[in-house]
């Protein structure tokens, strides 16, 4: 249905947000940066509402203006609409609908994708949705509504154009059955011919009923000045119908039977109906993954109200609210579990094949299958900010943007149906004034625009990418986006994190010397400096005191220094807490403890001095010796790393003989092992790595964050429920390193099927085009060419879902 949007005249009025402004002056400022800019009649800035509405001449585009509120020192408010598109059909379609909608005015950039049938448009906050709609519909297309606008097609939207489609097909078959019957029968030498009035019958419905989505779509590209898949099919299929109407009713009897085309007309109609079916079949299979996601979320809870158990919709669950889950339930929502064991079975989540132990105080994720164990579970996150919501909008927005390699795509098809009519056109003069016969000049023509289909082109890229994206989230991998997925394939220096990475990530206190200071002592003091933190070291000390019976001190004026440890008071003393490099520059003589904790550093374990502040300076008073075992998948990873031609390097903020410990045992080179690195170096660390080629860097995404976004791809280790999934190109569900070489797998098999499919795409028009125009190719034989190119591109993407991951259980 149009949208009618209010008449306007040659000026252009949009609305927009303005961020940080604080006062009335700021407003006089962005208005007197905006009415200075060529083409603004008028501006006006409202504080409260932070919104600005300038009036333009129409010459002044959305760049111009965020370029004159930025260089005024503010920010412009950017937001990203998604809308699903109707009666897309090829990669002409998606440039048609992307050059609609960035005349928009507060467009920033428009991306349309084939695959998905959907638009992402980045627009200047406060942009009317009815605008971008209302370009949709001058541009020849439909918009769908919200629910069916979502990353993957939904199916209340699919049903019943899939069953339409069918119908369609089915009748188009049997109309043009016998049309084609005689023709395949001739090689056997039966020559049986149906009257003419029967054939016109038969075609005319195929034609302009079963065949008028193409008339409608095609009218459409002719009134936007453009051209699309539709209007070749409208073209050449009405040429061969028409010239077949003209002999049947123009040719006297007595010359004998007249060339008629009709079944070449119906069959080709029927071929594209085919094609276009099937490359809908194998579209719905690529966004399975997307599907079974979605489908893992519950529709209701069992929430305990009191002493009663209610079952409420998922929507009334709240943060806080104790939900109840049985053997063998869908957990609904994210949590804590407060009473009760299990197991989870959490392998479409995070890819994980075996059952995860569950015990009180354990977190666990919504959508998860409960095992054995009855659980009461506080609720943390619902709706929106629940893991596996935050995982399918991360699979749909990687499987809705476009890679880079489909800039070139987009630039051939801009231009691919126009030539196609030229040469059909020179096709036909060539042809009809050469040989004199215009009906074979009108076949060869027709031939031509019916094998020029640039729908595989379109579908090539985006395909590959749902199908990539989507088996790599069912093995524990979110990618970002389709440039990360390419990128990926490319990296040649994987730099890993150790602990955490390629450790366990668990250490243990495996050794305490004392000097002057009883053990229990010296155990409560660093307790008491460590507590509250949650690094690893830190909670195998608090460990270690509990496990012991240690009394805890207090510690005040406790900080943290990044890369060295902590310091603080207890009972009034000054202690730090910390690596060697500290007490160094702190000035502490280590004494008889320099030679344990030497033999502690070469058998790879790290280490921590306790230090106290005495009247003559510091003083030693204790070494802690911690051990974190490497991963027991690590040296798998490396090896598999490292068989792909990959350079693997160790970046550790440990001292040099426990990285080296870690490193021999994983299979890590000790010259590529750089340790005593701060977080702040390690960023810098990555970018000399990345002299030799592109990097990635693997970490738990938020200490190592810096690092993790200057490498060329950020590979973030964890559960996916913290904000590492926002900073890394690629999340890591589980903590498994070998996940890094199956991102790098599946990466490099996607981009070789996009490579693949566009061979394909171009090879039928490349060597199809010429066939056609030379007279040597059958409308009916380009008919189910055409179809074919489509259906191969899409049958070729979906072998990616054999793919298997290496990190299995």
């Amino acid at each position: 249905m149009a949208l009618s949007l209010p008449p306007t005249d040659s000026t252009t009025q949009f609305r927009f947000g303005v961020t940080g402004m604080t006062c009335a002056s700021c407003v006089g400022r962005v208005e007197r940066a905006l009415q200075q800019l060529p083409g603004v009649q008028d501006a006006s800035v409202n504080l409260a509402t932070e919104m600005a509405s300038v009036t333009t001449d129409g010459s002044v585009s959305t760049a111009a203006v965020a370029a004159a509120i930025q260089a005024a020192g503010f920010g412009v408010a950017i937001e990203e609409i998604a809308m699903g598109i109707l009666g897309m059909t090829c990669a002409s379609c998606v440039g048609r609908v992307e050059r609609a909608l960035a005349k928009v005015p507060g467009v920033q950039s428009a991306s349309v994708n084939l695959a998905t049938e959907t638009a992402r448009v980045q627009v200047l906050a406060g942009t009317p949705r009815a605008a971008l709609q209302q370009a949709i519909v001058d541009a020849g297309y439909g918009v769908r509504t919200e629910t069916a606008a979502t990353g993957a097609s939904s199916p209340k939207v699919e049903r019943p154009t899939a069953s339409r489609e069918a119908r369609h097909l089915v009748l188009a078959a049997l109309l043009s059955l016998p049309l084609a019957l005689p023709m395949l029968a001739m090689p056997f030498g039966a020559h049986w011919e149906l009257p003419g009035w029967l054939q016109w019958l038969l075609a005319t419905p195929v034609q302009f009923w079963l065949g008028a989505r193409f008339y409608r779509a095609g009218w459409k590209a002719v009134q936007a000045r453009t051209g699309n898949m539709d209007l070749l099919v409208a073209l050449g299929t009405s040429a061969g119908y028409g010239l077949s109407v003209y002999h049947l009713l123009a040719v006297p009897p007595h010359h004998g039977a007249p060339p008629l085309y009709f079944e070449a007309s119906a069959i080709v109609i029927t071929l594209i109906l085919l094609g276009k079916w099937l490359e809908a079949q194998a579209k719905r299979q690529t966004t399975e993954a997307i599907r079974a996601l979605q489908a893992l979320r519950p529709l209701t809870a069992r929430v305990q109200r009191g002493e009663h158990e209610e079952d409420v919709p998922i929507d009334a669950v709240a943060p806080g609210d104790v939900v109840l889950v049985l053997p063998g339930e869908r957990l609904p929502v994210d949590g804590e579990i407060i009473e009760g064991r299990s197991h989870s079975d959490e392998s479409l989540i995070s890819g994980e094949s075996l059952p995860v132990p569950k015990a009180p105080g354990d977190r666990v994720t919504g959508g998860a299958v409960n095992g054995e164990g009855r659980l009461r579970v506080r609720t943390t996150a619902v709706g929106a900010e629940s893991a596996l919501a935050r995982i399918i909008r991360l699979v749909e927005d990687a499987q809705a943007r476009k890679a880079p390699i489909q800039r070139i795509v987009d630039r051939v098809s801009a231009v691919f149906v126009p030539i196609v009519l030229l040469i059909a056109v020179a096709t036909l003069l060539g042809w009809g004034l050469l040989d004199g016969d215009w009906s074979q000049a009108v076949l060869h023509a027709v031939a031509v625009l019916v094998i020029a289909c640039p729908c595989a082109l379109g579908l090539a890229t985006p395909t590959a990418i749902m199908a990539g994206t989507g088996v790599a989230a069912r093995a524990g991998i979110l990618i970002k986006d389709a440039e990360a997925l390419e990128t990926t394939r490319r990296l040649r220096t994987i730099a890993f994190d150790k602990t955490g990475t390629l450790t366990a990530g668990q250490p243990t206190l495996a050794g305490l010397e004392t000097f002057g200071l009883a053990d229990a002592e010296a155990l409560g003091v660093a307790a008491a400096l460590q507590a509250g933190s949650e690094h690893p070291l830190a909670r195998a000390v608090l460990d270690a005191a509990q496990q012991r019976g240690v009394a805890r001190e207090v510690a005040t004026d406790v900080i943290a220094v990044a890369g060295r440890g902590v310091d603080g008071r207890v009972r009034g003393v000054r202690w730090v807490l910390g690596n060697g490099a500290w007490l160094d520059a702190l000035g502490v003589d280590r004494g008889v403890g320099a030679t344990v904790a030497t033999a502690a550093a070469e058998a790879g374990r790290t280490v921590s001095w306790l230090a106290r502040q005495t009247a003559t300076g510091w003083q030693a008073q204790a070494l802690l010796t911690f051990g974190d075992p490497p991963r027991p998948e690590a040296r798998e990873a490396i090896a598999a790393l490292q068989a792909m031609g990959l350079r693997t390097v160790m970046l550790s903020g440990d001292h040099r003989g426990a990285a080296l410990g870690v490193a021999r045992v994983v299979g890590i080179p000790d010259s590529d092992v750089q340790a005593d690195v701060l977080p702040r170096d390690k960023a810098d660390a990555v970018r000399r790595l990345a002299d030799d080629g592109l990097v990635g860097m693997v970490g738990d995404g938020l200490n190592d964050a810096p690092a993790l976004a200057a490498a060329d791809v950020g590979f973030a280790m964890g559960s996916g429920t913290d904000v590492a999934m926002h900073a890394a190109s690629v999340t890591l569900m589980r903590p498994d390193p070998r996940l890094v070489a199956d991102a790098i797998d599946i990466s490099r098999r996607t981009t070789r099927k996009i490579h693949q499919n566009l061979f394909w795409a171009f090879i039928y028009n490349l060597i199809g085009i010429p066939l056609a125009a030379a007279g040597l190719l059958n409308p009916v034989i380009a008919g189910a060419a055409m179809a074919l190119s489509s259906v191969s591109v899409v049958s070729n993407t979906l072998l990616l879902r054999r793919w298997a991951p290496r990190a299995r259980h």
